[in-house]
């Protein structure tokens, strides 16, 4: 049994965010630092859905297909609490090393992937998510971290995020998304045909065959429907 990501952007992020220990309010809440704890979060969360979402463009997103899981994003998640609750100074760069190159980089094996993980991290891991307000994720201004606020507010933002995003959040050239939709089309594609049976060699005929003639044969021993009427007639029903 396999729980693959959600797809698309938005999915993803509500995905995280009804995971534990995020969706555990008494745990959500317990920082000592709530404003900068909130949105550093929402920023993990973010790039977790950035990094997972990349692997739909092929060798444009990744060198190599890794398997990001909820896993890395606990916890990265739980290393944020302890690293803000023990440190007066938010202390971004062990913060991104630790997220970057132990959590997530324990599963990248290319350089050139490793050295974007980094770069991409540090747009969603820095002050300026919680320090400036005006902070976006993306050239279009349509993604960024909500101000300070309650659970459900995080929740109503991310819900109000365009279902099908524009590539531009990925780092990408609008012809990007040309490359993400064939991939999909041709997964889709490939799932459908696997299903399909195939026909076999020699004179022991198709797979076709070989399951009707299965399904005949059980279908032979199954018994007639009992003659409910007959049986009423036969029996009736007394209530002495």
């Amino acid at each position: 049994m396999t729980n693959e990501p959600p797809m698309g952007l938005k999915a993803n992020l509500l995905g995280s965010f009804a995971t534990d220990p995020i969706s555990n309010r008494d745990w959500y809440n317990s920082s000592e630092n709530s404003k900068v704890f909130r949105k550093m979060l929402f920023g993990l969360c973010f790039f977790h859905a950035f990094i997972q979402e990349r692997r739909l463009f092929g060798p444009l997103g990744w060198n190599n297909k890794y398997q990001f899981n909820d896993s890395d994003l606990r916890i990265s998640a739980r290393h944020l609490i302890i690293f803000l609750d023990q440190y007066e100074k938010v202390p971004t760069d062990a913060l991104n090393y630790l997220t970057g190159e132990c959590n997530y980089g324990g599963r990248v094996t290319d350089d050139k992937d490793r050295r974007l993980m980094m770069v991409a991290l540090k747009d969603y891991f820095n002050e300026e998510i919680f320090s400036d307000d005006d902070y976006k994720f993306s050239p279009s201004g349509v993604y960024f971290a909500p101000q300070h606020t309650e659970y459900e507010g995080y929740i109503d933002y991310i819900k109000s995020l365009p279902q099908f995003p524009k590539p531009e959040v990925y780092g990408f050239h609008e012809n990007a998304a040309i490359t993400k939709n064939q991939n999909e089309t041709n997964l889709a594609l490939l799932t459908i045909l696997l299903t399909q049976q195939n026909s076999s060699g020699g004179g022991g005929g198709s797979d076709d065959d070989l399951i009707n003639k299965i399904a005949d044969s059980l279908l032979s021993e199954v018994p007639m429907p009992f003659d409910v009427p007959a049986a009423e007639r036969k029996y009736p029903i007394s209530y002495e």
